[in-house]
């Protein structure tokens, strides 16, 4: 059983219509409890169920993998997608340089199990482009 909590974070730029990007969240994080206001969307979901399954769709466990590794701490991990990938429904995570219309944050706490196990569980370990199983 997992125990986990995602704040989802996006700003909303004056050229935006808010509620595309609450779309583009959603599309991701189909369950996540949004608020819209005219300047950010903000939430919280506990489902990563549809995010995982795009990680295995689009073959990017490794990268997903070390992107979770790379701003892991004790409790959790973050990472930033790009919004205009995410309207699209495809994980695209952004690294460097923010995107210009301001990226999706998230940040998750894990309470269940460890933060290792989650990630795992996310995006296992592969070998030869396939999940290696337990």
């Amino acid at each position: 059983m997992y125990a986990v909590t995602a704040t989802i974070d996006a700003p909303v730029q004056p050229t935006e219509v808010p509620e595309r990007v609450a779309d583009a969240i959603r599309e991701l994080f189909p369950t996540a409890d949004l608020t819209v206001t005219d300047d950010a969307v903000r939430g919280t979901t506990h489902d990563f169920d549809a995010f995982r399954e795009r990680l295995y769709e689009q073959e990017i466990l490794d990268t997903a993998r070390s992107e979770f590794q790379r701003n892991r701490t004790d409790e959790g991990f973050s990472f930033d997608l790009k919004k205009q990938a995410a309207v699209q429904g495809v994980v695209n995570f952004s690294v460097g340089n923010p995107a210009e219309l301001g990226d999706i944050h998230v940040e998750v706490e894990v309470e269940e199990p460890s933060v290792d196990a989650f990630v795992a569980h996310l995006a296992p370990e592969t070998r030869d482009g396939k999940p290696v199983e337990d």
